[in-house]
């Protein structure tokens, strides 16, 4: 019950900062009713978000072999005091050694749809020591970022789960601060190679496809890990 209440508490917190938000969907019959979910965009078919009962996999000893995570980490242009959205954060893998990179005065917000994640989360930080992550409950077509708080918004292998693609990329556009970045990071589908299912992969075209028509403008490339792509996208003003 204490750890329920504390991450509870932790979410609620940044949900005030954030201007406040109600739990669950919003209701479809109401002024502000959100669309159906998509199946479907841009020619893509929508993958089903990962269920927290794969998170093991999330952290499995082979991932550094695999994907190079730490490179990717490298290459991020993260700094000292950044403030960090790890967008679809599961259990971690990602803030808490983002955690290490920003120091005291930075700041990791760790979005995720499942609950269930965010107390994994938690448990790692409480494991860890590490006190400079925010876990926060989005919903699947809202982050629940305050507008201009992010110097970055990370998002790796999740962007092509999103069943509400438009309305997550207003509101990470949004969120961005003026001169904020997206790491988009994704498993490479023109290589037939990389053993992950088709469903759970994207092409560059299909990324541009998407984020350009929807404010956003490609400034830079990395193609060095093994698997993904990564694109870094701003805001196209």
């Amino acid at each position: 019950m204490k750890k329920k209440f504390l991450l509870i508490a932790t979410i609620s917190i940044w949900g005030a900062l954030a201007g406040g938000y109600v739990a669950g969907q919003e209701s479809r019959n109401g002024q502000n009713a959100i669309p159906d979910e998509r199946t479907e965009y841009k020619g893509r078919v929508i993958a089903r978000t990962m269920h927290f009962t794969g998170a093991e996999w999330l952290i499995r000893e082979e991932r550094e072999n695999e994907e190079r995570c730490s490179m990717l980490l490298t290459n991020l242009g993260i700094k000292p005091g950044d403030v960090i959205c790890d967008m679809g954060c599961g259990n971690g893998f990602y803030a808490l050694q983002m955690a290490q990179l920003i120091g005291e005065k930075g700041r990791v917000i760790g979005v995720d749809v499942q609950p269930e994640m965010l107390e994994l989360l938690r448990r790692r930080m409480e494991k860890e020591g590490i006190e400079n992550v925010t876990p926060v409950l989005g919903s699947y077509h809202d982050p629940r970022l305050p507008p201009e708080s992010c110097d970055l918004i990370l998002l790796v292998d999740v962007y092509h789960e999103f069943s509400y693609p438009e309305l997550m990329l207003s509101a990470m556009r949004k969120a961005l601060k003026p001169k904020g970045r997206i790491a988009l990071v994704e498993y490479r589908e023109e290589d037939p190679r990389v053993p992950i299912k088709a469903l759970h992969k994207m092409s560059k075209k299909q990324i541009l496809r998407e984020y350009k028509p929807n404010g956003f403008r490609l400034v830079g490339e990395f193609d060095e890990l093994p698997w993904q792509h990564v694109m870094f996208f701003e805001k196209d003003e």
